[in-house]
């Protein structure tokens, strides 16, 4: 087995266990799931494009744990993080088999990450390394200051991640409730829809936090529950 590299990032920044390829809801992105479920092998670059909320985050850190798995070499650098971060992290990376680089646009600008980012993309191609990485835009719209990491970006395959529709996220949640053993009757899920914000990454958040409070309390989720749920968090992020 190959040996792990190991990135100690400040903040408790971790791999999600819940973010794998299993669980994640495709809907209209089921091209991209599957390339990076068979694909993503020796030498190849990937750029990952949506909105908030579309999965971006979940596909690399999924990209990781199947690696990682494998007994492959992976490293990952969420770069939302960076100002506590250090551009001293991608030195050596391209010993990796596989580096995932989470919305590069947040450093966008910053001419030491963008030049360092540049030349990890050289020495990972010549290394024979994967390097995945997802932003917000697409390559040629980035608002990067290096015109040739803009450029390498697209050179690869390059996937539009789109946003699911009111049915497919209520399959989403229902099927990570089940993972979680955790009974989702189809008008919570509904009421869930209509009165949260509407991002995957929310609701599984707060499917957590429901899961807890039904374990807690023995109750099953029902409507009332989840209203006197959600009211309670409310009224604690408002003291």
């Amino acid at each position: 087995m190959a040996d792990s590299i190991s990135l100690q990032l400040p903040l408790g920044i971790r791999l999600r266990d819940g973010n794998t390829f299993g669980n994640f809801v495709a809907g209209p992105n089921d091209e991209a799931l599957a390339y990076l479920q068979t694909q993503l092998r020796g030498g190849v670059a990937v750029y990952v494009w949506g909105e908030g909320g579309t999965g971006k985050t979940h596909l690399l850190q999924a990209a990781c744990h199947q690696a990682a798995d494998e007994g492959l070499r992976t490293a990952y650098i969420p770069l939302g993080s960076w100002r506590e971060l250090s551009v001293a992290l991608l030195e050596g990376l391209e010993a990796a088999d596989l580096v995932c680089i989470d919305d590069i646009a947040a450093i966008a600008g910053h001419q030491a990450w963008e030049a360092d980012l540049f030349h990890l993309y050289n020495r990972l191609r010549d290394a024979g390394g994967t390097l995945l990485v997802s932003g917000s835009l697409p390559p040629a719209s980035l608002p990067l200051e290096l015109p040739d990491l803009r450029s390498r970006l697209a050179w690869g395959m390059v996937f539009q991640l789109r946003a699911l529709d009111d049915e497919e996220k209520l399959a989403g949640l229902r099927q990570r409730a089940r993972a979680r053993g955790l009974e989702l009757p189809e008008k919570v899920g509904r009421y869930l829809l209509q009165r949260c914000p509407r991002d995957m990454a929310t609701l599984f958040r707060l499917l957590e936090t429901l899961d807890q409070a039904s374990l807690a309390a023995q109750r099953r989720l029902t409507i009332p529950f989840v209203r006197a749920v959600m009211e309670a968090q409310r009224r604690q992020a408002g003291a």
